[in-house]
């Protein structure tokens, strides 16, 4: 069975995903107390503090410089940044930056606002130099004086103010000193700002104004604001305990390799195969107790084998006698009692036929442990087979020149010709069979196909068992004692191959027998 979606993979990926999982949770902790899921939770309570100190500085850097070096300041700031700012003051005037038109969506959530009545030099009620709410007891204190003394009416002016979704004058919501726009057209991220505005040819008076950064990208906004240092922090993280935990998995993963391995090889009759038990787990006590179960089950059917053998070799003398007694009977026998020594006859040879295979079956595994491999040229056994089969025009042969292979050359041929007898048997007249070969990497693959009616599906998994045979040849006419596969497994096992069976469709048969190349 092939592994889809190896246990390594899983592991690794369930640990990604619980990293993941806590990380989304804190950023939905971080988006439920910062303003939902709208953009501006990138920008909004102590999340956006970076940015609006990144913000005032370009706001006083530019307050700072003489009206006409302003615009380059802003171009400094935006090509460090990957980002066009834009500076724009309370009455809807361009103070700094290039002409634009901002986009409807911007502009509506900017809500600009004014005249309102603001004494010289000073910030006046809504307002701090900082960029955020004033000051406790600083609107207070002007409004004060402006009671005790009253308000000069030569020094008395309109200022115009932005006033933001929330403040006094404004639709209701909470104050909000900053928010993101995305829009479609143009494609760009809007950062917008409230920005202490103190321009030097003004005398040091702080203008109230807003501070716009354009950026293309959501990656952008992140450096912008300086929110990119924390993903790529997590993203170190992340990768760190993958390859933290990769070690652990990988030693585990292989060890569960090496154990299925090998109870495969097991499973095909390779009782020889052991484990590594170089691990002190329960994965190490499994693998000795794989050992354990190896070591026994090819001692009892070695031991079964050679019963078997030992049985068959002291039954082919009296078997041999046997067919000459029931010759003699048959010329002495009256008429009458011809048809039942015929019976005879034909039971004396379905014994010698089974024990025959049963001398072949142990002699297959038990050569097995003595087999000395070689290089061999694959289409002279294929066609000795074919020979001592008898197959002639019924089958068709089909090798790539130039085979060699690895094998036991009678065990080998031995295989190949039992093959070829199931299929003519079995396949009757629906077809000619075809006998391929081919080169695939560092094996040899040997299919031999037949157009019979093929196997249950449900049996397939038994084919090579000793004895064991398909509910359709289980007639003395049509099938065999149930030795035949299990010859060829055996023989194909002590070559160091594998054995394969399978069905054709729409139907019909197919061996695949599958050996080292040379």
């Amino acid at each position: 069975m092939r592994v889809s979606y190896p246990l390594s993979l899983k592991v690794s990926l369930w640990l990604v995903l619980n990293l993941l999982l806590l990380a989304a949770l804190g950023v939905g902790f971080f988006v439920l107390n910062h303003g939902g899921l709208a953009w501006s939770a990138l920008v909004a309570g102590p999340a956006g503090e970076q940015g609006q100190v990144l913000f005032n500085l370009i706001a006083g850097e530019t307050g700072a410089a003489p009206a006409e070096g302003r615009p380059a300041v802003l171009q400094r700031f935006g090509e460090a940044a990957g980002a066009e700012f834009y500076l724009f003051g309370g009455d809807e005037r361009l103070l700094a930056g290039n002409p634009i038109s901002l986009p409807p969506a911007v502009h509506a959530r900017m809500e600009f606002r004014g005249p309102v009545w603001a004494p010289p030099g000073g910030p006046g009620p809504g307002f701090s130099p900082k960029g955020g709410p004033p000051r406790k007891g600083e609107g207070d204190l002007e409004v004060g004086r402006r009671r005790e003394n009253g308000p000069d009416p030569a020094e008395r002016r309109p200022r115009d103010r932005i006033r933001f979704p929330g403040e006094p004058g404004a639709a209701g919501g909470r104050v909000t000193h900053r928010f993101i726009e995305r829009t479609d057209e143009p494609a760009a991220y809007w950062i917008v700002m409230r920005v202490a505005y103190v321009p030097s040819d003004r005398g040091n008076r702080p203008l109230p104004a807003m501070l716009i950064a354009r950026v293309g990208s959501l990656w952008g906004v992140l450096g912008l604001l300086g929110h990119q240092t924390w993903l790529l922090a997590g993203g170190g993280v992340l990768a760190l305990s993958v390859l933290f935990w990769l070690p652990l998995v990988r030693s585990i993963t292989r060890s569960i390799g090496q154990l299925t391995r090998a109870t495969e090889q097991i499973a095909e009759g390779r009782f020889e195969t052991r484990v590594s038990t170089g691990r002190s787990d329960e994965l190490g006590q499994l693998g000795d107790s794989v050992n354990r179960m190896a070591t026994r089950l090819d001692a009892h059917m070695h031991g079964q084998k050679r019963f078997l053998g030992d049985g068959a070799h002291e039954l082919c003398s009296p078997l041999a006698r046997l067919p000459m007694a029931t010759g003699i009977l048959a010329e002495q026998a009256p008429p009458n009692l011809q048809s039942t020594v015929g019976d005879v006859r034909d039971e004396v040879q379905q014994m010698s036929t089974l024990v025959n295979e049963l001398l072949a079956f142990t002699k297959s595994g038990l050569q097995a442990r003595q087999v000395v491999l070689g290089p061999h040229d694959l289409e002279p056994l294929v066609r000795d087979a074919l020979a001592r089969e008898g197959a002639g025009e019924r089958v068709t042969l089909d090798l790539a020149p130039g085979l060699r292979v690895n094998a036991e050359p009678d065990l080998l041929r031995r295989a190949i010709a039992n093959l070829i007898r199931n299929a003519l048997r079995y396949a009757g007249d629906a077809g000619p069979v075809a006998v391929r070969g081919e080169r695939q990497g560092d094996r040899v693959v040997l299919a031999i196909e037949d157009e019979g009616p093929g196997v249950p599906p449900a049996d397939l998994d038994r084919l090579g068992e000793p004895f064991f045979r398909p509910e359709l040849a289980r007639s003395r006419e049509g099938g065999g004692v149930g030795l035949g596969l299990a010859i060829v497994r055996d023989s194909i096992t002590a070559c160091q191959g594998e054995v394969r069976f399978a069905n054709r469709t729409p139907h019909g048969f197919r061996a695949e027998l599958r050996l080292g190349a040379a």
